[in-house]
């Protein structure tokens, strides 16, 4: 991990192309939640090293077709789980290609943002296999269930420019990818991050609910909020006609 003031930068570096294997797993569940939960990183950035954000899985694992591989693999959904519940924003910086479970761990993130000569996609048709560590699920949410399996049935690998059109990614940056990663997350890192913290969690509680029900969880994060320095800050800071100065609790 790297630290720059509020912003910590976890860099996957496990072989060549960082494929997806248990011991990766493993080594997000258990590394990951201390800088998720520390309370003085306000943003978290994830990428990987190389020319390659995450190369997917270890078929030399894959191969293994039974079930207990399988669930092993599977753990993958864990480490997605602890970026979308961080109660801070995390960035996903595709420094390269994200594929298969690259892709899946990317859509658990809060922003992504591409190299402009990477590729975004769901390559697993073509190995008679799909991606089921939360591609199958997330994709779909994200660009409608339609074009989601056109993505899927046709292993699409889509350039930069076409995964920022398919709304896959936020931004796309070239030369300067370092630059636009570190401005990015300092301006989120900048903003109430508890706050939107519980924008995620709200969000991520209330959908697919009916209507009244998603209300009612609403209320009680709006509730949770009022309890945060963040909220007396930022409502203070528009009476006294200045700039608030959030402090991410």
């Amino acid at each position: 991990m790297e630290r720059d003031g509020p912003v910590a930068t976890v860099v996957l570096d496990h072989g060549r192309i960082n494929v997806v294997d248990p011991e990766l797993i493993e080594s997000l569940v258990a590394g990951l939640p201390e800088v998720l939960d520390d309370p003085e990183v306000r943003c978290v950035v994830l990428r990987g090293k190389g020319r390659i954000f995450v190369g997917g899985a270890n078929l030399t694992v894959m191969r293994r077709l039974d079930p207990e591989t399988y669930r092993a693999m599977r753990r993958w959904v864990d480490v997605q789980r602890l970026l979308e519940l961080a109660p801070k924003p995390v960035v996903a910086a595709l420094n390269g290609h994200a594929l298969g479970g690259g892709a899946e761990l990317a859509l658990a993130c809060d922003l992504r943002i591409l190299h402009a000569d990477a590729t975004f996609g769901f390559p697993e048709t073509g190995l008679g296999i799909f991606p089921g560590a939360g591609g199958s699920q997330r994709l779909p949410r994200l660009i409608g269930p339609h074009r989601a399996k056109r993505l899927i049935f046709d292993a699409t690998r889509l350039d930069a420019q076409r995964a920022l059109a398919e709304g896959l990614v936020d931004l796309v940056a070239g030369d300067d990818f370092d630059e636009v990663v570190a401005r990015e997350a300092t301006r989120l890192a900048a903003l109430p991050t508890a706050t939107l913290g519980l924008v995620k969690r709200v969000i991520d509680a209330g959908t697919g609910l009916p209507i009244d029900e998603a209300m009612a969880v609403e209320e009680r994060y709006v509730i949770a909020n009022l309890e945060l320095d963040d909220a007396a800050e930022g409502i203070q800071a528009f009476l006294d006609k200045r700039r608030p100065e959030f402090t991410g609790r």
